[in-house]
């Protein structure tokens, strides 16, 4: 008898009830927040912002790599790669600009030679610790750009496919952490640092966004419930920003939390929400210390909001929605109407907010603030 793959393997009450809560939600969700629709924030500052930044990443000589290409950063590239499509009905754009194309042929390119491009940290031996760490890392990041673009055509394309593939080849299949990948660490939060749990939610976020039903393809199963089982088990030793980034990735694979887990993340979630309405990264990473000892910034910033407000979008909140409300407005109204960014500030050390190394936090913060206001709300 073939085996069911391991979403159908979902117990039938489960499945009934979460199309139900989903149901409600949907019903919920048709009304947009005043704050969303108002033209208190701008698609076209932001889009020119984002649009400068790219092309800074893809021409600085540090981001080179071998055969022509650059490094894909989580801080720039990513969330460029998976925001920049929603910009483009404010700008009138019918398909993906020069700058997108550009970055994407780059990702397909390292995915086809898979095998032949260096990793993006490369060392003498294929065993040392960064050479592994970067194929892990890379792998998920390729996979979740070209999944995320072939979602609006509702077609996978062979690209992506090859990265999937690429990425579950990387896979780490036994001990503690069988079911993640190896991810870089430079201790460098929030991305670089203790961060492998946060790279297996993107690597379930690309697998739930990838179309045509890929979650459900028989040869992945397998590799599929190791995935979810990590996430599931680690999650209690989580800082609360990976728990909002699991909160996302059950949103697209259904049947990985339980509603009442995700009602927990979303009452820890809301429960860090400021006055004003915005949310402050400080406040999601534990006991995490900057290596010059200065106090972590304890302002509302545009990624937490914006990742806290794109997460609670895409699964729902049950109830009162008004803190999901004054969310959106919080980001509609803290745009830097100088040049189109949210503003975030590093984890790691204090640094000049106007300096390129400065910018990579807000660099996320505006991609995450644009999907939060774009989405169906």
């Amino acid at each position: 008898m073939k085996a069911l793959p391991f979403v159908a393997r979902i117990p039938v009450v489960a499945g009934v009830l979460a199309l139900c809560f989903s149901t409600r939600l949907f019903a919920q969700s048709t009304a947009v927040p005043p704050a969303a629709s108002a033209s208190s924030w701008s698609g076209k500052a932001a889009a020119a912002y984002l649009d400068e930044r790219i092309a800074w990443w893809m021409d600085w000589p540090s981001a080179a790599r071998d055969h022509e290409t650059f490094c894909v950063s989580c801080h720039t590239a990513v969330p460029y790669a998976i925001a920049r499509p929603s910009l483009r009905p404010a700008l009138g754009e019918q398909s993906a600009s020069a700058l997108e194309h550009r970055l994407l042929d780059n990702v397909a390119k390292r995915v086809r030679m898979w095998k032949e491009v260096e990793p993006f940290y490369p060392t003498k031996k294929d065993s040392d610790p960064k050479t592994i760490e970067s194929r892990g890392t890379e792998s998920i990041l390729n996979a979740l750009i070209l999944a995320s673009n072939d979602a609006a055509t509702g077609k996978l394309g062979a690209d992506a496919r090859l990265a999937l593939g690429n990425m579950w080849g990387e896979q780490l299949k036994a001990g503690d952490a069988a079911g993640a990948w190896s991810w870089l660490q430079f201790h460098n939060s929030p991305w670089e640092g203790d961060s492998q749990y946060y790279g297996a939610t993107l690597a379930a976020i690309a697998v739930g966004t990838a179309p045509g039903n890929y979650r459900s393809s028989p040869d992945i199963q397998d590799n599929l419930k190791l995935l979810s089982e990590y996430l599931v088990r680690e999650r209690e030793s989580q800082v609360p920003i990976n728990r909002v980034m699991l909160l996302w990735a059950s949103a697209k694979l259904p049947g990985l939390l339980t509603r009442t887990q995700q009602e927990s993340i979303i009452g820890e979630a809301l429960g860090k929400q400021q006055e004003d309405g915005g949310f402050s990264l400080s406040s999601f990473v534990g006991a995490w210390k900057r290596k010059d000892n200065t106090p972590l910034d304890p302002r509302g910033d545009g990624y937490a909001t914006g990742v806290v407000v794109f997460a609670l979008e895409q699964t729902g909140i049950p109830g009162d929605r008004s803190q999901l409300k004054r969310g959106l407005e919080w980001l509609a109204s803290n745009q830097d109407k100088k040049d189109g960014h949210w503003q975030a500030w590093s984890l790691n050390k204090q640094r000049d907010p106007s300096s390129d190394a400065g910018r990579f936090m807000s660099d996320a913060a505006t991609a995450y603030a644009v999907m939060a206001l774009s989405a169906p709300h």
